[in-house]
């Protein structure tokens, strides 16, 4: 992908189904450094609100990955379209994002990975937690033994949205598990898995997991709504995660343990204990925090623009991520502790 000073890079939204495609139209249209070259989604009717959102022709995706002058595609199509739009791309050598969850389980997830590694193309999905002070701060103090031994990781990560009908309209296949791959818990556990497994940064590896998964109003038909996953790391430490749509607030998002100390986000604030770092005794809400980071979207098109060295999400990461919802899904199906352990991690 060649990139001209002060000519922005052309770039294809390549289905735009994702609920959080709006968000994304809004800060392309912030960014005077790219330009969306090209739409296309399978919804002709969508397809065509996408096209003059963004003032941008519908083209096919032969016709997008054909074309070298764009260089990137942004792909916020349904989860089981995901594969093959991802394979196509990466092979034409297109700069990708791909909205989260990477794939529906272990197998589309691995294989677009490998694609996307062997042809070398930059690539991000959706986590924009990471990017976030507190979650920035406590990942630094992980690594850095601030809480001695680890003993548990707890993430939450939930809202009200099957209690709002949130995904009663165009956003109704994200409450369909053939093809979202997830309901509710797969659907935010998705961030929270993610944070769960950046935190510790390689420092313990996944074992066994399971988790207790189930509906609280059945307005999604057979669709989950809410869970707990509970995973075992390697070294002792128990990591859980709690999300989904039915929750109508959620106070108490991260906990984390350790013989040496104790961190708490509660409403927004953090408490941080710890033996190590002066004046970390928990009672007041701990402010000393690096500078967060741009959206995991922003980052995004600045790697397509050359920046360089920029903290993206790998696409192993995020296949490993789909490998070990699908996992967690299966141990609450059957009841059963599985094994985590494979190729993607």
């Amino acid at each position: 992908m060649s990139i001209t000073p002060n000519v922005p890079v052309p770039l294809a939204l390549v289905g735009g189904a994702h609920i959080h495609t709006p968000n994304f139209i809004k800060r392309l249209g912030a960014r005077r450094d790219v330009r969306v070259a090209a739409v296309w989604d399978h919804d002709a009717t969508r397809a065509g609100r996408l096209a003059t959102a963004l003032d941008a022709p519908i083209l096919d995706p032969d016709t997008i990955w054909a074309d070298p002058a764009i260089g990137g595609a942004i792909i916020c199509a349904e989860t089981d379209r995901h594969e093959a739009l991802v394979l196509a791309a990466a092979t034409a050598g297109k700069a990708l994002f791909v909205e989260k969850p990477l794939g529906l389980g272990a197998g589309d997830a691995g294989r677009m990975a490998d694609a996307i590694e062997r042809a070398g193309v930059p690539f991000q999905t959706g986590f924009f937690m990471r990017g976030q002070p507190i979650n920035l701060f406590l990942r630094e103090q992980i690594v850095a033994g601030s809480f001695g031994q680890l003993t548990r990781l707890r993430i939450t990560n939930c809202h009200a949205g099957v209690i709002n009908g949130l995904f009663d309209g165009e956003w109704r296949w994200m409450a369909d598990p053939r093809i979202a791959g997830v309901g509710g818990f797969g659907d935010l556990g998705a961030h929270a898995l993610d944070l769960l497994l950046w935190f510790l940064d390689g420092q313990a590896t996944p074992e066994r997991g399971t988790a207790r998964i189930g509906a609280a109003t059945g307005r999604y038909a057979d669709c989950d709504e809410y869970g707990e996953g509970l995973i075992a790391f390697s070294g002792g430490l128990t990591g859980s995660i709690a999300a989904g749509w039915a929750d109508p607030s959620s106070r108490v998002s991260i906990e984390i343990a350790g013989t040496g100390g104790h961190a708490t986000v509660i409403n927004g604030d953090l408490f941080f204990e710890s033996a190590a770092v002066a004046e970390a005794d928990g009672k007041r809400p701990w402010k000393a925090l690096p500078e967060g980071l741009p959206h995991a979207f922003d980052l995004y098109l600045d790697a397509v623009t050359g920046k360089v060295d920029l903290p993206l999400v790998t696409a192993r990461e995020a296949a490993t991520r789909s490998a070990i919802m699908e996992a967690l899904y299966a141990g609450a199906r059957q009841d059963s502790w599985e094994v985590l352990t494979s190729p993607l991690t």
